[in-house]
């Protein structure tokens, strides 16, 4: 499979509402989809700023506003604080089981329980299963699905893309009943922790969007780098 950017095609879409910031118009930057894309183009992309969502690989591109950072976890520089082992720790009860696909009924289950009562407002509500296949179902060749069990009880998915140099965290979605587990923040350790087991440099969190309070739990990882004028380089204005 090619792995060049030379000949890679990208469009750009008409300016759309922003799903971060109300008041805005945003801009997509799309990967050709007919070109074949093997994990090493993927983690070159990455580490250029792109993201996947379902069949396509994209970028924000908009005119006069770059809110949208790329951030990825240094995973060899990361120490757990007391509160994120107290995190792992409440969550050691749970089983981890690894899945080519999202076929489960209870996959669907829970992500529908979640998007009806995390995000009732999004764009993603109401949910459907055709959306959740053209969001999450697509898996690539890099794709894995981990769920996390309680005893028979699904609590949590994780869709991860595996690049060369670490995961990139695709999307996870948990339990909205359960709000003792902080299971949202464990997904994100335990892949942390799974990185540094394997020696994968990092984790790639997709974008953080500074005004967005919905983005600002991607910023509490420390240390984290961000993608500033095509340099990965540390953030050092992290709130306490």
């Amino acid at each position: 499979m090619s792995s060049s950017l030379h000949h890679l095609k990208v469009f750009t879409t008409y300016p759309h509402a922003c799903s971060y910031l109300s008041d805005q118009e945003a801009t997509t930057l799309f990967v050709d989809p007919k070109h074949t894309i093997d994990q090493r183009l993927y983690t070159s992309l990455s580490r250029m700023g792109f993201r996947r969502s379902g069949a396509h690989v994209y970028k924000p591109h908009c005119h006069g506003c770059m809110s949208c950072i790329p951030v990825r976890i240094p995973v060899d520089e990361f120490a757990f604080s007391a509160n994120q082992k107290r995190v792992l720790k409440n969550n050691k009860d749970l089983r981890v089981s690894s899945h080519p696909n999202l076929d489960l009924p209870a996959a669907y289950d829970l992500y529908d329980r979640y998007i009806r009562k995390r995000h009732p407002d999004g764009d993603m509500f109401p949910p459907s299963r055709d959306q959740f296949d053209s969001f999450l179902g697509h898996a690539w060749d890099c794709t894995n699905y981990y769920f996390f069990w309680l005893e028979e009880d699904l609590k949590a998915v994780a869709v991860v893309d595996h690049l060369s140099d670490g995961f990139s965290a695709i999307y996870t979605y948990f339990d909205p009943d359960d709000s003792k587990r902080s299971l949202g923040k464990f997904v994100i350790l335990w892949q942390i922790r799974l990185a540094q087991q394997l020696r994968l440099p990092y984790v790639y969190l997709g974008y953080w969007v500074q005004s967005c309070r919905k983005m600002d739990y991607k910023i509490q990882y420390r240390p984290i780098e961000v993608l500033r004028d095509g340099e990965w380089q540390p953030h050092l204005e992290v709130s306490p």
